[in-house]
């Protein structure tokens, strides 16, 4: 189904990362006997994706490939008939040969907050647990990381990003695993490890931090972005049944009890750089995802709470070291 042999090249050329081969084959092998729904249907599209490389990319700015001479009105439709097939787009947007995909997440949005904070990512290794499509995997090559790597078990997710790849002309310095980080080995061997998006889906949020802890080198840095609440050290919301429709959702601190479970799961340097309310600018449903959104998901006559009662969606952005 797919081919996973040059990341394992590189495994294997890398000292720190090489340990990972005791495990990743079979984990890898394992999830291709699984059954992955229009798996086989997506597969087909993507094999008809061009893999040329284009003329003009720019990851630094957005994520957009093109070349100088644009290609042709039926080749466009074509391409943009099999990126419709990989509906629904959650996170970007991306512009691929002047296709726009409007997608549901501002994604780009996230990342401007993001970056003015992090150590600048040139030269870095970096692992994004949670990475979904990997929009921002490409952004952070953009600021001149060395390798990116991503994980997310969501097999859309992955075909999404092979797509995208593709049309990049293959780049081999992003690569896209369907895993959870709960599978991962400790490697310690990454410079910068992204967690965006993720840890209030974990039924034990201190195991989470650590396992993102546990993929640091010593003094790499984490960047953990989440839904918060208002509140003090002490706060944390537990929604009883869902929280915005979504229901498998388990922990709601505040930014500042987040920052002490940073702090007791051994990070330093841990600090607050930014806490944002979620508009319906930023996250919506658009021609490429058609599904609800957050703007179904509000109270209709108390946007600031959601359907179900909860405070409407917050979200804070964490940075830590490691220190061993």
């Amino acid at each position: 189904m797919f081919s996973f042999s040059a990341f394992y090249q590189l495994l294997a050329q890398h000292e720190t990362l090489r340990p990972w081969l005791n495990t990743l084959p079979q984990q890898l092998s394992d999830w291709e006997q699984q059954e992955h729904g229009d798996m086989a249907r997506w597969v087909r599209a993507l094999q008809k994706f061009p893999t040329d490389k284009p003329d003009l990319i720019d990851l630094k700015n957005e994520v957009s490939v093109r070349n100088e001479v644009p290609i042709a009105d039926g080749e466009k439709k074509r391409l943009e008939s099999l990126l419709r097939l990989l509906h629904p787009w959650r996170k970007g947007p991306f512009t691929m040969h002047d296709i726009h995909i409007d997608t549901e997440w501002r994604s780009d949005w996230k990342w401007d907050r993001v970056l003015p904070h992090i150590t600048p990512l040139a030269g870095r290794s970096v692992l994004d647990v949670g990475c979904g499509n990997g929009y921002h995997m490409w952004r952070m090559l953009g600021e001149g990381a060395k390798l990116t790597v991503g994980i997310d078990p969501s097999s859309l997710f992955l075909i999404q990003f092979e797509a995208i790849k593709r049309l990049m002309g293959q780049d081999e310095r992003a690569y896209l695993l369907p895993l959870g980080i709960e599978q991962l080995p400790e490697l310690k061997a990454f410079d910068t490890v992204f967690s965006m998006g993720v840890l209030y889906h974990r039924r034990s949020p201190l195991d989470h931090i650590l396992q993102l802890k546990n993929q640091l080198r010593a003094g790499g840095e984490v960047i953990l972005e989440t839904l918060v609440i208002d509140g003090d050290e002490n706060t944390v919301l537990v929604p009883t049944h869902r929280y915005a429709q979504m229901h498998n959702v388990y922990f709601f601190p505040s930014a500042k009890a987040l920052k002490v479970w940073m702090e007791k799961c051994g990070f330093v340097d841990v600090r607050i750089v930014d806490e944002n309310i979620t508009t319906t600018d930023e996250q919506r449903s658009t021609d490429w995802m058609t599904n609800n959104s957050l703007p179904e998901y509000l109270n209709q006559e108390d946007s600031s709470k959601t359907i179900d009662g909860h405070p409407a969606p917050r979200r804070a952005i964490l940075i830590g070291r490691n220190p061993d």
